[in-house]
């Protein structure tokens, strides 16, 4: 938040002005519980340009929630992930390379493992970051959009290991919450046959009640602060954007057209339906959902459509600007 002066002469007022940020290229790599991520970005000031957008699922998630510790195999698979990510960033010449880690990475007894495999592969250090962290620069990286600037806004980040929940307007942000409940998370505490329809009731049943006991109460007081005007609920992360994908058939990433789409709830209610009907090898050749996400898109999409019927909300707007772009920011 930026600081706030009083002036009693306009000559101070202009001796006090900030002092323009020159524009950087800076690179972001995300290690989340699903997969690592790329942004290679034009940062001048607030605005955020992106360049470079990349994704490869090494799942650092897998198998960990029972033992809590991570896999040698996905420590492999990450860290060579991150290498192979440093080498495209600096292909861009440019002036910093962050990484950052989530969930999975902040929850593991063996976490160390981890740090020092990246290092050793890429040379670079990690940041492990709060939830409370990766709330906040979620929030921020939407705010870059400009079609939710100025707006109440209620964001959801689902994740692989956690949701982030965020209430703010403009540059305010009002409640910022990381739940322990994400896709992969809930995926692994609940596995289901193929196809998985036998499995909802049970999944839906366990969101309801995590929504009713630990969302609802804490989210319920903020939300009604802002009852004389409408909130805009905004999903980001890429549960969100598949979902969105999946709706309009894409066959690749299209930001612009993403972000234009709103989703009803009913539209959510009839995409969970429709895929926790097929089995994994007709989901995989679905129009907009990577092969690889056909399995964690069932909890993904679920958390989405229990929330938005737990809170109210008749639709879904998608930002594609979430965590990175707030990391990019700092």
């Amino acid at each position: 938040m930026f600081p706030i002066f009083g002036f009693g002469k306009l000559s101070r007022c202009v001796l006090m002005q900030r002092v323009p940020t020159p524009s950087q290229r800076r690179a972001v790599i995300d290690v989340g519980t699903n997969s690592v991520k790329l942004l290679v970005a034009q940062v001048s000031g607030r605005r955020v340009d992106p360049l470079l957008e990349q994704s490869e699922q090494t799942r650092l998630g897998s198998g960990f929630y029972a033992t809590h510790r991570l896999q040698p195999a996905t420590i492999t698979l990450t860290a060579r992930a991150v290498a192979e990510f440093a080498r495209h960033a600096a292909d861009w010449n440019v002036v910093s390379t962050r990484v950052i880690a989530t969930s999975a990475a902040r929850d593991a007894l063996n976490q160390d493992e981890l740090l020092a495999a990246i290092r050793a592969a890429s040379g670079l250090a990690v940041e492990v970051i709060s939830g409370e962290q990766e709330a906040d620069w979620a929030f921020r990286g939407v705010g870059t959009t400009p079609l939710f600037a100025g707006r109440p806004l209620l964001i959801v980040d689902v994740g692989g290991g956690s949701t982030q929940v965020i209430l703010g307007e403009g540059d305010h942000q009002q409640f910022g919450h990381s739940f322990r409940l994400g896709a992969v998370r809930l995926m692994e505490r609940l596995p289901h046959s193929d196809p998985p329809t036998p499995g909802w009731e049970r999944c839906r049943t366990t969101l309801q009640d995590f929504g009713e006991h630990q969302v609802r109460p804490v989210i319920d007081p903020e939300l009604r602060t802002f009852s004389s005007r409408s909130v805009q609920l905004v999903g980001t992360g890429g549960t969100a954007s598949v979902m969105a994908r999946i709706e309009l058939g894409l066959p690749s990433f299209d930001r612009e057209r993403i972000e234009a789409l709103p989703l009803t709830l009913e539209q959510v209610r009839r995409q969970r339906e429709r895929l926790w009907n097929l089995p994994l090898v007709e989901r995989r050749k679905l129009p907009g959902l990577p092969a690889d996400r056909a399995d964690v898109i069932l909890t993904g999409v679920a958390i989405y459509q229990v929330l938005m019927e737990l809170l109210s909300f008749p639709d879904l707007r998608i930002s594609t600007r979430g965590l990175r772009f707030g990391a990019v920011l700092d």
